[in-house]
């Protein structure tokens, strides 16, 4: 025993001493970089500086446009950014007009909902803090309101403008006289956005409130639909989809934006949910409507505390709201409203603090300066048992490990080998040597191979409270990787916490898995193939967002939770186990967040793991392929794997049939399901027309 202890003693001093000199020689590549990096800078600002780079943008632009889609060709094997890339601004061209006036009611249609009767007698009181107004904007503006389909509304003016802007009250009153549900007052003074709406406030008298900016436009039937989701759904909180237009024609749209269901986590990164947010009066018993510290991002304020509250929010996937670019609004430019990024940045912090965190830090992204990285705390450093099943692939483990070990920044960690079915001699003579380390060990599980029931036998011998899914053909990038899914995992709400992979030229292989997505219908991933320096659709690849699912390549879950579920579905011995499994954690009412801060490349094959590379011919067959969402067997005859896959596949359709059915709810149903970049999709008799190659 006491050689034991002597030995492991000395391995201990060796490794410290290894540590403690690795570090001074990164400390010292760390201040050759910094260094490096400054000089570079310097030229490159030098660079930019010079005339002849300025007139020489247009060129560059050409240049780099051909150089991407030869690469592009050179890769796929067919010029698929050149083609994708038309018929996607066609494709959008045409989205743009459905969204627009096309999708207004007709005379059928509008006589339909005008007569709808519902359950509940409900009043929705429609706020308007007015200042300055351009009359154009102010006439479109009511009269967007006087078009609703459902006619329970008052419309609520509070005019803060000024003297020269007298032509403001005028038009007002005459909206009053012509339609008494227009109620108009003249403020004294104005008090700001957020004033002059809680001045609008003690104008209504509607159970439900909804906010409306003074530039923008209602479609006709967007009330309607809320009325809707109120009865049917007890929605108490209620937003839907919107697009900026410019030129005053809300068919020269700029942005369509398409939203998720409730979504906390991305709630807290950006302010997607922002127009048109309609919801119970009961929700502001004993709070403020709009808090002027805010004043910005009122909204963003607001939103983050009603919500807190709702029981029901209830998002309409229809784009029912058009939000106007002009010189000097936020749409145009947010640096119009320079103080609305340090008021959002407010709002936030003041909402985790009542949510009970503590020493959290909010930074600007590069996405926007208004969508948000969120640093937690992490208040406690519990032990994380890293699995890694493995067959042979010496390299691919040997690469994995030592990146674990010489770049991970959190100490508190152990890996579980899961050794099935190696035959080389270089795999064994390996094990041998990991097994000395003192936080590896080696485990064999003897049978054929099944994904999920590796790793639950690896499971089985974890010391950890956590558990850390990881592929053997991972690597690490991120130092703090583990700290940046810790973050999330140490939350009660969060179930699973998945990572952002990269293939080796830096594309991405996984950022989030969308449920139905593919030509199977199963599941998918998203922002597949783009490049890491795309921040995404609507920044989605720059913050912390809640998911369906996420790759079990590397996912974080309690072993307490993965326990009580029975851990990976054995079912699906070779894919969608991970899906099957996030599915199952959030039928337990707890959240599946994706975060971009933990990096990884993953050396998956890029001929696999997607179906939405299939042509419109070859989607009439069944793939050969993995759709993307699920890890499985590296080995085995591509036929067989085809067969196994088709009939997990068939299997995760049946056990998930309701689900799918209704759609992923942190997608939309707006885009299409043939392409993993957010592609829209055309509407006609209930057909998606979007372009199905990659």
């Amino acid at each position: 025993m006491e050689e034991n202890n002597e030995n492991l003693l000395e391995y201990y001093k060796e490794a410290y001493e290894r540590e403690r000199q690795r570090n001074g020689e990164l400390a010292e590549e760390l201040a050759d970089a910094n260094a490096k990096a400054a000089e570079l800078s310097m030229q490159l600002n030098r660079i930019k500086g010079n005339p002849l780079w300025k007139m020489s943008k247009p060129f560059r632009v050409v240049m780099h446009f051909f150089i991407r889609n030869y690469q592009r060709l050179a890769a796929h094997g067919n010029p698929r950014g050149i083609a994708h890339k038309l018929k996607s601004k066609w494709i959008e061209k045409r989205a743009m007009k459905q969204h627009g006036k096309r999708s207004f009611p007709d005379a059928a249609r509008r006589r339909e909902e005008e007569e709808t009767s519902f359950d509940r007698d409900i009043t929705i009181s429609i706020l308007v803090p007015l200042y300055n107004t351009p009359k154009k904007f102010l006439t479109e503006m009511i009269d967007s309101v006087l078009a609703q389909t459902y006619h329970k509304w008052e419309l609520c003016l509070a005019d803060g403008s000024d003297d020269a802007h007298s032509y403001v009250g005028k038009i007002c009153m005459e909206y009053a006289d012509m339609d008494k549900r227009v109620k108009y007052q003249k403020l004294l003074s104005n008090e700001g956005i957020s004033g002059n709406t809680n001045e609008c406030y003690k104008m209504a008298s509607g159970e439900y409130i909804g906010l409306f900016d003074h530039d923008d436009i209602l479609h006709p039937s967007v009330l309607y639909e809320y009325m809707k989701a109120i009865c049917e759904q007890d929605a108490d909180y209620i937003y839907c989809d919107e697009a900026t237009f410019k030129n005053g024609n809300i068919d020269k749209m700029i942005t369509l934006h398409f939203k998720p269901d409730f979504a906390v986590d991305n709630l807290r990164a950006n302010n997607y949910i922002c127009h048109f947010s309609v919801f119970s009066r009961e929700l502001l018993e004993g709070t403020e409507l709009f808090r002027s510290r805010f004043d910005g991002s009122q909204d963003h304020d607001m939103i983050l505390r009603l919500t807190s509250r709702a029981e029901h929010v209830v998002h309409v996937p229809k784009l029912l709201y058009y939000w106007r670019s002009h010189k000097g609004s936020v749409a145009s430019d947010i640096s119009a409203k320079t103080y609305a990024i340090e008021a959002a940045r407010g709002a936030v912090a003041d909402h985790l603090s009542q949510c009970g965190f503590k020493n959290f830090k909010i930074e600007s992204t590069r996405a926007f300066e208004t969508i948000f990285r969120i640093r937690y705390e992490l208040t406690k450093h519990p032990q994380i048992s890293i699995i890694i099943p493995n067959k042979d692939h010496f390299t691919d483990l040997k690469r994995c490990i030592d990146s674990i070990l010489d770049k991970s920044t959190y100490e508190n960690y152990d890996i579980v080998v899961v050794e099935n079915n190696s035959v080389t001699e270089e795999i064994f003579a390996y094990y041998e040597e990991i097994k000395k380390h003192p936080r590896i060990q080696v485990v064999t599980y003897e049978g054929e191979f099944n994904y999920s029931k590796i790793n639950n036998f690896g499971a089985g011998f974890a010391k950890g409270e956590y558990l850390l899914l990881l592929n053997n053909d991972t690597q690490i990038i991120t130092v703090n990787w583990m700290e940046e899914m810790m973050m999330y995992g140490q939350r009660p709400d969060v179930g699973v916490v998945g990572a952002k992979l990269y293939y080796d030229d830096m594309t991405i292989q996984h950022a989030g898995i969308v449920i139905g997505l593919g030509a199977h219908r199963t599941a998918g991933h998203t922002h597949y193939k783009v490049n890491k320096e795309n921040v995404g659709y609507m920044g989605k690849l720059c913050y912390a967002q809640d998911v369906s699912a996420v790759t079990g390549a590397c996912m974080l879950v309690r072993k307490e939770l993965y326990e009580e579920l029975s851990g990976l579905g054995e079912e699906f011995a070779v894919a969608l186990n991970d899906v099957d499994f996030c599915l199952r954690v959030r039928e337990r009412g707890l959240l599946v967040v994706f975060t971009p801060f933990a990096e990884l490349f993953h050396f998956e094959s890029k001929s696999r793991g997607s179906d939405l590379k299939l042509s419109k011919k070859e989607r009439q067959r069944l793939l050969k392929e993995n759709a993307g969402g699920a890890e499985g067997a590296k080995e085995g005859k591509a036929q067989d794997n085809s067969s196994r896959y088709n009939k997990e596949a068939a299997l995760f359709r049946g056990k998930w049939k309701e689900l799918l059915s209704k759609g992923d709810p942190y997608y939309n149903v707006n885009f299409s399901l043939d392409r993993s970049d957010y592609s829209l999709k055309l509407h006609k008799g209930g057909s998606d027309e979007t372009d199905q190659g990659q």
